[in-house]
């Protein structure tokens, strides 16, 4: 199998589309109402992965249960360096990374995958127990390693990434360098006075109170033809963030064909997550499991919702380790895109520190 450049056409035929798994009546007659399937989600990425300059290859790793997990490797010749792997938030996917990839991997090798449950991987049945569910991403990132042979890594992870590279350190911390923890979901207790919970944005609150008790994102599949227009106007900041590569509705529609499939990992979501938002295993009271020789640095928007003080209070968890907390001015959530150039630079300091 050979490397394959980001102007070689036809970069997604050495790998079969995942067929989706219809779970009752309701999820057979769901597809032929929204306008989304693999193959659609394919070919949207596909256009986002021509964006790239370095060599990569894109491909399944089959895992020994047979679940698959998407993958993308940027600049695969750089084997002499610890390899940065990137972990996607919930909702997300390798695409949301292109403003990245080609500056974090001009050193060294980066690898970034699609959780099990989210884009393009197996959407494979999760436990309805959060430590369950839990600990089955985990242990398929770990196995993901395993098969990939990767013997340690620079492990990168953003919002729900950041919870669940974080739960994979305590678990597996000889294969961790350096964590870096970008506006990690999950953290903070969740406080008993309301005052002193932060505002989640606009959007946010939106699809809370349209859903309910619902999987966090069904709205998208119950909308049928109208799905794709719900991610435009909930979300228009995306199209803004990545319009130095693309004008038309591109990132739109990937977000809407990694989230309009059957649900899986979003279910896994639910199931450890309270109130939407709110963690039920909180990290906070864990974090100070993590081995102390790794390393932690801690990324945050300045306008992001996401608790920035976590970073304070894993310093006086972790009093005998390194832990750096920083902070990008004009970024929110996804500070990844929303200041990619600082972002870059930042994390690339914090990888050139390993080796």
């Amino acid at each position: 199998m050979g490397w394959l450049g980001s102007t070689r056409q036809g970069l997604f035929t050495m790998a079969d589309d995942l067929e989706q798994q219809p779970q009752g009546w309701l999820s057979s007659w769901l597809p032929a109402w929204r306008p989304t399937s693999m193959s659609q989600l394919k070919n949207v990425e596909a256009r986002i992965l021509q964006c790239l300059q370095n060599k990569f290859l894109a491909r399944y790793v089959s895992l020994p249960n047979q679940n698959k997990i998407w993958t993308v490797t940027v600049s695969p010749e750089l084997r002499d360096r610890t390899p940065l792997v990137m972990v996607h938030g919930f909702g997300g996917g390798v695409g949301l990374w292109i403003l990245n990839m080609d500056s974090l991997s001009a050193h060294r090798t980066l690898h970034t995958f699609d959780l099990l449950g989210f884009g393009r991987s197996s959407r494979p049945t999760f436990s309805r127990d959060p430590e369950g569910a839990e600990d089955e991403f985990v242990t398929s990132i770990e196995t993901w390693r395993e098969t990939m042979g990767i013997p340690s890594m620079i492990l990168l992870g953003h919002s729900l990434g950041g919870f669940l590279a974080t739960s994979y350190s305590i678990k597996y911390p000889e294969r961790v360098k350096h964590l870096i923890l970008v506006d990690p979901w999950g953290f903070p207790l969740r406080p008993t006075d309301p005052s002193e919970i932060r505002a989640p944005p606009t959007w946010f609150k939106a699809v809370a109170s349209v859903l309910g008790l619902s999987n966090p994102l069904a709205v998208l599949r119950v909308a049928g033809p109208w799905g794709p227009g719900l991610v435009q106007r909930f979300r228009p900041d995306f199209k803004r963030k990545f319009a130095d590569f693309f004008e038309d509705d591109t990132i739109s529609e990937y977000i809407y064909h990694c989230n309009a499939q059957n649900p899986s990992g979003e279910t896994a979501f639910k199931a450890m997550m309270e109130s939407f938002g709110w963690a039920r295993r909180p990290m906070l009271e864990r974090i100070h499991l993590i081995r102390k020789d790794v390393p932690i640095t801690m990324i945050y928007g300045a306008n992001t919702w996401i608790d920035t003080s976590t970073g304070e209070k894993v310093k006086l968890q972790r009093p005998d380790s390194y832990v750096r907390d920083m902070e990008i001015e004009g970024a929110s959530h996804h500070v990844y895109a929303d200041q990619p150039h600082i972002f870059n630079a930042m994390v690339e300091e914090i990888c050139d520190s390993v080796d």
